[in-house]
C-alpha cells in the first residue's frame, strides 16, 4: 500500500477526479477525510460523537481526531493498493502527523484552479446525501436532473457551498493548506496538474503525475 495526496482548493475537483479514478481501477482507493468524518458522525461511532461535539459548537475538529480516522483506514488497507488521500493533510501540523504514522507517500498532486473558476464551480455542485456521490449541473450532471445516478436519491446543495461560505473556505485554504505546496515541493514529491481542462483530461493528467 502507498499513498498519493491530493492538494487543491475546495471546488478544485479533487474528490470528483479521485472518485472517478477509483471506480475505474480497483487498485486505487479514494479516501476523503470529509466523508470519513460525516460517516462517523452519522453512525455515532466514538470518534464521530467526539467530532460532532466540536462541530455543533462551530469549532474545527482537532487534527488528532481526524488523524485517528485516517490512521484506522491506513491500518486496514493492505496489498497492491494506492490510497488517494483527499482532504488530509490540510495543514502542516497534519502533514507532520501523517509522517509520524510512517505512511508511505509516493507523490503529492496539486490540482490547480483559480479562485474565480472555483466560485463558479461550487455554485453548481450537487451531492447525494445517501451514497455521497458528487455532481455538477454543468460539468458533471446526473442522467436525470436532481437525481443520483447510483442510488436514485434526491441531490442536495451542501450548506458549505453557499457563496459567502465558499469565500471563507478559500481564505482558510490559502492561509492553512497552501503552505503544504512548498512543504512537499521541498521534498521532491509535488506534481502540479491544470484543473481547468475538464474531468477526463484532469484525471488523465493526474494518473500521469502520480
Amino acid at each position: 500500500m502507498n499513498i498519493v495526496i491530493l492538494l487543491g482548493a475546495p471546488g478544485s475537483g479533487k474528490g470528483t477526479v479521485a472518485a472517478a479514478l477509483a471506480s475505474a481501477d480497483e487498485r486505487l482507493k479514494h479516501v476523503s477525510s470529509g466523508d470519513l468524518l460525516r460517516g462517523a458522525v452519522a453512525k455515532g461511532t466514538p470518534a464521530g460523537v467526539e467530532a460532532k461535539a466540536f462541530m455543533e459548537r462551530g469549532q474545527l475538529v482537532p487534527d488528532a481526531l481526524i488523524a485517528r480516522m485516517i490512521k484506522d483506514v491506513v491500518a486496514e488497507t493492505e496489498g497492491d493498493v494506492t490510497m488517494l488521500l483527499d482532504g488530509f493533510p490540510r495543514n502542516l501540523a497534519q502533514a507532520g502527523i501523517l509522517e509520524e504514522m510512517g505512511a508511505p507517500v509516493r507523490s503529492v498532486v496539486l490540482i490547480d484552479v483559480p479562485d474565480e473558476i472555483i466560485q463558479d464551480r461550487i455554485a453548481g455542485r450537487r451531492t447525494c446525501p445517501k451514497c455521497k456521490a458528487g455532481y455538477h449541473v454543468k460539468n458533471l450532471p446526473p442522467k436525470v436532473e436532481g437525481v443520483c445516478d447510483r442510488c436514485g436519491a434526491a441531490l442536495e446543495i451542501r450548506k458549505d457551498d453557499n457563496p459567502e461560505t465558499v469565500k471563507d473556505r478559500l481564505a482558510v485554504y490559502h492561509a492553512d493548506t497552501e503552505p503544504l505546496v512548498e512543504f512537499y515541493r521541498s521534498k521532491g514529491l509535488l506534481r502540479v496538474v491544470d484543473g481547468t481542462t475538464g474531468v477526463e483530461n484532469v484525471a488523465a493528467a493526474f494518473l500521469k503525475a502520480m
